[in-house]
């Protein structure tokens, strides 16, 4: 039974730096390091940054919340996506960064950093016990350029820093320094708007700067008013105004909470095709595209979109939308341009990326916890978690590249690039884990919230262990009948050793910290 005595427990809150220290509150580190050691074991190590394979067990079990579950391929993906993350944490004169190649690609820019997937590097990093690293790494894209100003290359794609930065105050509950970065980001989005911004308030975007080239609806250099940016930048104003209330600045709450419904409003009036039920990108001319892609679930990843909005989730039942045997894809199948493309240079046109399976998920998750609508339910959510976990797979061992066939879950990055393509950091899947399907939903306020998205009729146990949240350790469990981990049955939350909440069901429970 993975669990620790009464006794040893009240030892560790005597002593809080124990808390670091095996045994944890119900998992014992040591029964996952198997995990670690299979990977170390894989293949050479080619590429060595600041956290080595031979250290990897120990970083991992510094840093980590540790889950446990009865699907063991779901459970070594999680204990993969930490194991490779690390990978990706390079020391540099700027402090410490996060790459999402392993070796030098020539769009990088100073320490071989692409701004295209900080977003996902600061979901997932958040739950992270080492809270110094995202501290470093977004003081590198604010200062780390010439004269202590942005980096040049920060703005080479669109991001959702705003709301990066304040989601990840959720979880550390850092105000001072998430209040330190709101003039940046200010200034930040004013660099948007004259760089991207349209004379009706929107803003355009070439796909390929959006992280998404060779895409159906779009061009290299066809200037597309997109779901991505802008649903970028409405949840970017709304999270500054939410930063600024930290910062007692109520002339910029404001400013841009107004901003930010404006442009959620022009938005979902100007992209949303009625007829097809979907957001679409609109061209140059006025007119919207006739293709459904995975874009258009962007908005339900900030909360922008409304209920009427929620017949696009259908599609992802639909063999011939967005549904396939490997995930789900990122244009509709049913098009005539699916798949036309080729393969090797970065292909959007209907195959399988993780960095919008990351984002369709973290939307459907959110969708499935507010208003009612009878398309989509936990079920959906799970499934596609446990596909994306599958695809995690390439000759019989853990990997993860840049995207992946939709019916044979093939990589399709093969030759020379195959090398730069391995452990690619540019989506999250512990955060889907966390914050989804265990479903610790961080607050501002001093409390906690635990939503499981898991499926009643699904897994008998899990618990996640060791989870930092506003300077306190989580733990969730959920024990259907009490004899996996012999704490009581049921669905319970610990904060710091101390039971605050539980309930017989998979059900919404909440704590506080006090």
């Amino acid at each position: 039974m993975k669990h620790v005595s009464i006794f040893l427990w009240t030892v560790l809150l005597a002593n809080p730096a124990a808390l670091l220290a095996e045994p944890l509150h119900v998992l014992r580190p040591g029964d996952y390091q198997h995990y670690i050691e299979n990977f170390n074991r894989m293949e050479p190590e080619t590429v060595v940054n600041q956290i080595p394979n031979r250290v990897a067990w120990d970083w991992l079990k510094d840093n980590a919340p540790f889950f446990d579950c009865p699907a063991k391929q779901f459970e070594e993906t999680y204990y993969f996506r930490w194991w490779s993350f690390r990978k990706h944490i390079k020391s540099t004169p700027d402090g410490r960064v996060i790459t999402e190649f392993l070796t030098p690609v020539s769009h990088a820019g100073a320490n071989n950093t692409i701004a295209c997937a900080v977003g996902h590097h600061v979901a997932e990093g958040r739950w992270l016990s080492d809270r110094e690293l995202l501290d470093e790494y977004l003081r590198f894209w604010f200062y780390g350029g010439e004269k202590h100003r942005p980096v040049p290359h920060f703005h080479n794609f669109s991001s959702w820093m705003a709301v990066a930065v304040w989601e990840r105050y959720l979880v550390t509950g850092d105000r001072e320094f998430t209040a330190s970065l709101l003039d940046d980001l200010v200034a930040d989005y004013h660099q948007w708007v004259a760089e991207r911004g349209t004379q009706d308030g929107m803003f355009w975007q070439y796909d390929v700067r959006d992280g998404m080239e060779e895409s159906i609806s779009g061009g290299r250099k066809t200037k597309n008013i997109r779901p991505t940016i802008n649903s970028y930048m409405a949840a970017n104003a709304n999270a500054i105004a939410k930063i600024a209330g930290l910062a007692e600045r109520d002339d910029l709450a404001v400013e841009f909470r107004k901003r930010g419904a404006a442009l959620q409003e022009a938005m979902t009036t100007s992209l949303w095709d009625d007829q097809a039920k979907f957001f679409k990108v609109r061209f140059e001319n006025g007119r919207l595209s006739d293709v459904r892609e995975a874009i258009g679930y962007i908005p339900w990843r900030f909360e922008l979109a409304g209920a009427q909005h929620a017949e696009a989730w259908r599609q992802i039942h639909l063999p011939d939308g967005f549904k396939a045997p490997f995930g789900l894809t990122t244009a509709e199948r049913r098009h005539p341009k699916f798949r036309t493309h080729g393969t090797g240079t970065c292909e959007w046109d209907g195959a399988v990326w993780p960095f919008a399976t990351s984002q369709t998920l973290d939307g459907l998750a959110r969708l499935l916890r507010g208003t009612d609508q009878p398309y989509v339910n936990k079920r959906d959510y799970f499934d596609q978690l446990r596909t994306y976990a599958r695809s995690h797979q390439l000759d019989g061992k853990s990997y993860i590249g840049e995207y992946h066939d939709e019916t044979t879950g093939q990589w399709l990055i093969t030759g020379p690039k195959s090398e730069r393509s391995r452990y690619y950091n540019h989506s999250t899947f512990c955060d889907l884990v966390i914050g989804g399907l265990v479903g610790i939903l961080p607050r501002p306020e001093a409390t906690v919230m635990v939503a499981p998205l898991l499926p009643d009729d699904a897994w008998d146990w899990f618990c996640l262990d060791r989870v930092p949240y506003h300077g306190r350790l989580l733990t969730v469990v959920w024990d259907r009948d009490g004899r996996r981990y012999g704490k009581g049955n049921g669905l319970m939350l610990w904060i710091d050793g101390r039971l605050v909440a539980r309930s017989d069901k998979l059900e919404s429970i909440s704590g506080n910290l006090q």
